[in-house]
């Protein structure tokens, strides 16, 4: 038999200031409790990385507005004004939806940001995830994307860095053309991406009349997909009031059909004839939005009628995220 290997007992490492290193998830915790990592500090650590943050954009303007962009939108982009101003050789920080090769951020050439929203992200929290991709971009040499990482579980948010005061004003595209300065002067191989993406894309347009109403063309029918910030069981109340009376539609021939749940927002979505354009159903929304206004008012119970009604709003919403 080969001889036991002398076990020697190492020393407890210093911890400086109460900081705990990162180690193996099966090694000794650094701390000394003689347990190991992974069932120590580091169960701290990994809930930190992965706890769902369920409103990642709250607190945000426009919080409504990201909440689509992140989840419905094919190609749109906003101008995002940073706290304390651009930093030098930064003319300008862009959010936009999805970026050439789902790259998570772009530095152009000219030193302005490009920072992709639908990609998937390494903790439960994105405005963490976005935060540390944007910063990493800000600091990035001109013409070089940024590839994404797990951001630090105590890095800033996106509502440390984003000007609170500032605007959000998204502005959607027909197509990707946007990544490009130049796009007609693009090379044939940008020139083929740019083609298959915009083949790809359903047509949106925004609202003007409401907020965070967006209209999109498929080829069946048309819909109407909604934002809204309101607490998802007085909505969803307030939408079955709407729907027990027959006031639920956006005109004829539409429907409310259900909902989506998206970053702790509901989405009301109708459905439209393929006929009916964005411009058709502003006036429409604008009226339903006054109607919606007096449900959320109403404390008073459902009635038996409302309340199928509400069943049935329910068993037809999905979640997205």
């Amino acid at each position: 038999m080969a001889k036991k290997r002398v076990q020697t007992k190492a020393k407890r490492p210093q911890i400086v200031d109460g900081e705990i290193p990162v180690v193996g998830a099966r090694e000794p915790c650094p701390c000394g409790s003689g347990r190991r990592y992974k069932a120590c500090h580091g169960r701290a650590a990994a809930h930190a990385v992965t706890e769902l943050v369920q409103r990642p954009f709250e607190g945000l303007p426009g919080e409504c507005d990201w909440v689509a962009l992140r989840e419905l939108v094919p190609a749109a982009t906003v101008e995002l004004p940073l706290k304390g101003g651009l930093p030098e050789g930064v003319p300008s920080v862009t959010l936009a939806t999805v970026l050439p090769m789902a790259w998570p951020a772009l530095r152009r050439d000219d030193g302005s940001v490009l920072l992709g929203l639908q990609n998937d992200t390494a903790s439960g929290d994105i405005s963490r995830d976005l935060a540390d991709t944007l910063q990493q971009a800000l600091t990035a040499q001109p013409g070089t994307p940024v590839q994404g990482r797990r951001a630090p579980a105590d890095g800033p948010r996106l509502q440390d860095l984003l000007d609170p005061e500032g605007a959000f004003e998204p502005v959607v595209h027909p197509g990707f053309e946007f990544w490009v300065p130049d796009a007609e002067n693009a090379t044939p191989e940008v020139a083929a991406s740019l083609e298959r993406a915009n083949a790809a894309a359903i047509p949106t347009v925004k609202l003007t009349g409401v907020d965070a109403a967006y209209w999109c063309e498929t080829p069946d029918k048309n819909h109407l997909r909604w934002v809204m910030p309101h607490p998802e069981e007085q909505l969803l109340d307030a939408l079955a009031r709407l729907h027990a009376a027959g006031r639920s539609s956006l005109g004829e021939g539409t429907r409310l059909v259900g909902s989506f749940r998206a970053h702790g927002l509901t989405v009301p979505v109708w459905d439209l004839p393929s006929g009916v354009g964005a411009e058709d159903v502003e006036k429409p929304a604008a009226e339903f939005a006054e109607r919606l206004a007096a449900a959320l008012a109403t404390d008073a119970p459902l009635t038996p009628d409302e309340r199928r009604a509400r069943g049935g709003l329910t068993n037809r919403q999905v979640t997205l995220s």
